[in-house]
This record gives structure tokens, C-alpha cells and sequence, in this order.
């Protein structure tokens, strides 16, 4: 197992920092570049720029909490929960109807 883990390029974990605005103020965020990779792609699918979704996300993070502590490691749950709901999207189409039909069921009770 550790060895599809291990090698993975070195190329995807390596760190990068950004700069950009956040709220009217210059900032920079490091992240690892697989992270990028897949804000660009989040960024991409809501059709805007990644500075712009970035942004959004911001705000809306500071409009629910008051203050954004941490903002790097959003970024990076984000990511997570994204890919999370994408396995299981697929596990959901992937699913012989009738257990799909007992799951909908047992969610009702």
C-alpha cells in the first residue's frame, strides 16, 4: 500500500505560495501544488478565476463566522470534502438499484 502512496511525484506535494487580495488585503497562501491543481479545477467549474473564487469563498467564510482563522487549512478540508463527494457520487451510480433503494429507505426511517 505505502508504495502507491510513496510514489507519488515530488512535483505534487512540493509547496507554493501565492499571493493575492483576500478582503482588500495583499496576502500569500502555501499550499502543497496537488492542492492548487484542484482549486484551479473547483475554480474552473464555478466559471470564474481562482483569484475570484478564492475571494468568494473569503467572504462568505467571514459573513458565517465573523473571522477567517486558518485559511489555508479551509483550503485544504475543501479540497477533501470535494473529493469526498465525488467518490461518492460515483459509488452512488456504481450501486445495483435495489441496495440504492434500501439505502433511500433506511434514510427515511
Amino acid at each position: 500500500m505505502c508504495k502507491m502512496f510513496a510514489g507519488i511525484p515530488i512535483e505534487n506535494y512540493e509547496s507554493e505560495t501565492r499571493s493575492l487580495r483576500l478582503g482588500g488585503h495583499a496576502t500569500s497562501i502555501r499550499l502543497e501544488v496537488a492542492y492548487w491543481h484542484l482549486l484551479e479545477e473547483l475554480a474552473s467549474a464555478e466559471k470564474m478565476p481562482l483569484a475570484r473564487f478564492l475571494t468568494t469563498l473569503y467572504v462568505e467564510v467571514l459573513d458565517l463566522h465573523g473571522e477567517v482563522r486558518n485559511f489555508a487549512s479551509l483550503l485544504r478540508c475543501a479540497c477533501l470534502l470535494h473529493l469526498e463527494r465525488v467518490v461518492d457520487a460515483a459509488a452512488v451510480r456504481t450501486e445495483p438499484q435495489p441496495q440504492r433503494a434500501m439505502a433511500q429507505l433506511s434514510l427515511v426511517r
